[in-house]
């Protein structure tokens, strides 16, 4: 672990091959679950609505469990969040009936970033080859980024050629310069080692490192979305994170930390409760409208204390949403403001898809597509199949993304190193592995 992060890089993934069948399994450890899901990934014919998924996605096993020894997408107490991610990966294996090794770690933390680096080479030949391509990729991907940062995603958005730009498949092409620009994810490492280290002390490998918002919008876009011009906000409990998709491609990441968690302290203190009791009431009654009928309808609120003579209070439905709206219009003008300062700025039109827990508020897309000033819905996870019903809603977008994200990472360009490959399985599984790799790479 330790010597791949001094290269600057998280660990990388092979690619699956569109013709054979895998075994994958993702864990999002978020600031206040964990999920795992595994699944099979099998050839299938290109999808109209899904067309760059070159395999389905059957869901064979799936967990989570309340996180604890979280902050802010990053790991405050080891010892707690191995404990979780021992629990969620062990019901997940048993309903999958297989035996992990390897699984593809989300990150929301570590104050995601992206870099942008423009290479370019001299043509020898006249024609773009895939020699000029290789020479340009790693020419890019060589450049440094700042100490204390690794990079998790590094993926070429468009080539050029003297001065033609946004060319996507350049062989065969004349020209006298050839460039790349390169859109890299970076992070902060400690947050990146811990939460490695958090799973490999579960006995597992990290098979790679994925921006959260990254692999929400891989679960949750229709590819004319991505084409067109979207971005995918992750609203999780203690991190707020985007990504930007444009021409299909991924082209910018950001995050923050504030999100669902503050929305419950927020509760707790205004109506003087327990956390536990605030997070249930916001889970149950939270909502972003306020007035109407909501102003008769009551809640009970339990008190703080442990005292049985304390009465509980009663509040209205309006007054726990005129509590919530602040907090939530505050995150949603962040995220404006991230946007005008993302190339997202220049699609006018392009439609913002919320993920996450807190996206469940009642009323959120409202409320963004005002603030936001964009057309707003609610992703959930698009073309799994077995995915049960506790888990297709917005707040397992990232857990799915992850399933996902194999078929996408052919997209990513590192400088070789050697890396692990993934899988996992029952008795000589691993051997049959060993022969896929040899037979198709």
């Amino acid at each position: 672990m330790s010597n791949v992060l001094r290269f600057g890089l998280t660990p990388k993934m092979k690619p699956v091959s569109p013709r054979r069948t895998a075994v994958v399994a993702g864990l999002d450890i978020g600031t206040s679950k964990i999920a795992c899901m595994i699944a099979r990934l099998a050839p299938q014919a290109p999808q109209d609505v899904l067309r760059r998924r070159s395999h389905g996605v059957q869901v064979l096993g799936f967990a989570h469990t309340a996180a604890s020894g979280m902050k802010a997408g990053g790991v405050v107490d080891l010892v707690e969040v191995e404990e979780m991610v021992r629990q969620a990966l062990d019901i997940a294996e048993s309903k999958a009936g297989v035996q992990l090794e390897s699984v593809v770690v989300s990150l929301s933390g570590g104050r995601l970033g992206s870099e942008r680096f423009v290479a370019d080479v001299d043509l020898s030949g006249g024609a773009v080859g895939d020699g000029d391509i290789g020479r340009v990729l790693a020419a890019a991907s060589r450049h440094s980024v700042r100490d204390g940062r690794v990079v998790l995603h590094s993926l070429p958005i468009g080539y050029a050629l003297d001065a033609v730009t946004g060319i996507r498949e350049p062989r065969g092409m004349l020209g006298q310069r050839f460039g790349v620009d390169m859109h890299m994810v970076t992070s902060d490492a400690a947050v990146v080692r811990n939460l490695m280290l958090a799973v490999e002390r579960s006995h597992l490998a990290v098979e790679a490192m994925v921006a959260s918002p990254y692999v929400a919008g891989l679960a949750v876009l229709a590819d004319d979305e991505a084409d067109l011009g979207a971005a995918t906000i992750d609203l999780g409990a203690g991190t707020t994170t985007l990504a930007v998709f444009s021409g299909g491609k991924f082209v910018h990441t950001d995050g923050f930390a504030l999100g669902g968690h503050h929305v419950t302290m927020d509760l707790a203190r205004g109506l003087n409760t327990r956390i536990a009791d605030a997070e249930r009431i916001k889970a149950i009654y939270g909502s972003v409208l306020t007035g109407g009928s909501d102003e008769r309808d009551m809640i009970t609120v339990p008190p703080v204390g442990d005292d049985e003579r304390e009465p509980p209070q009663f509040v209205s439905r309006a007054a726990v949403a005129r509590i919530i709206k602040p907090r939530v219009e505050e995150i949603l003008e962040m995220v404006r403001d991230r946007l005008k300062a993302s190339p997202f700025a220049a699609e006018p039109r392009g439609r913002v898809v919320l993920t996450g827990g807190a996206s469940q508020l009642a009323g959120m897309a409202d409320l963004a597509g005002r603030i936001l000033r964009r057309p707003v819905r609610i992703g959930r996870p698009l073309g799994l199949a077995g995915l049960p019903e506790a888990a297709k809603g917005p707040a397992f977008a990232v857990a799915a993304g992850l399933l996902v994200y194999p078929q996408a990472a052919h997209l990513e360009h590192f400088e070789p190193r050697r890396t692990r490959q993934l899988m996992t399985g029952t008795g000589g599984y691993m051997a049959r592995v060993g022969r896929w790799l040899r037979e198709s790479f």
